[in-house]
């Protein structure tokens, strides 16, 4: 298979599908405002890399390599992340809705998610020590034996996170934060 090399290239307004997606390696290249609705990015990779003001929702990422990746104000809605390949990967969001989407599994340290909507989200097993959440919403996000160590919540909200199925040493989390880690006490807090 015969594949493309891109490097610092600004791709703006750009609707790609099946037909006009190349298949490739990208690096240090900034996407504003494209559509990526569909397309299959196994085995392409993205290195250094920006998507801004872009709809990737349902996007398929197998095998597909993300080093030190940001998207900001993104569509990302039911995002499988969870079959990237985990060589390298370093992802980072701002201001995106990632709602229904998956990071199963997989080593997020110092991660940042910031302003971002995580409704149903699932990080079960994934390793999120030192990652940040600044003020995200994770109304009904799965954290399931998942590594929160010196993660820091302090300004996200709507989390439920149980403290005996998760690892939160020196994890931050606000006041505020208090009744999402009683939740399964069935606790009254007022």
């Amino acid at each position: 298979m015969n594949t493309a090399f891109f490097s610092e290239i600004d791709f703006t307004q750009e609707n790609f599908d099946q037909l006009n997606f190349k298949l490739g390696e990208y690096e240090q290249c900034q996407f504003s405002s494209c559509s990526f609705t569909g397309i299959n990015w196994s085995k392409v990779s993205f290195e250094d890399c920006h998507f801004i003001d872009c709809n990737l929702s349902l996007q398929k990422f197998k095998d597909c390599f993300l080093k030190t990746v940001k998207f900001e104000r993104c569509k990302l809605t039911g995002a499988d992340f969870s079959t990237c390949n985990p060589f390298l990967l370093s992802l980072s969001f701002e201001s995106c809705q990632l709602n229904l989407s998956s990071f199963y599994k997989l080593k997020l340290k110092g991660s940042k998610f910031k302003s971002c909507q995580m409704h149903e989200v699932d990080f079960s097993l994934s390793d999120l020590n030192a990652a940040k959440f600044e003020d995200c919403d994770l109304f009904q996000a799965t954290f399931f034996e998942t590594n929160l160590t010196q993660a820091d919540l302090s300004s996200s909200h709507n989390y439920s996170i149980d403290p005996e199925n998760n690892q939160i040493q020196k994890a931050r989390f606000s006041l505020d934060g208090l009744p999402g880690l009683l939740e399964k006490y069935q606790l009254v807090i007022s």
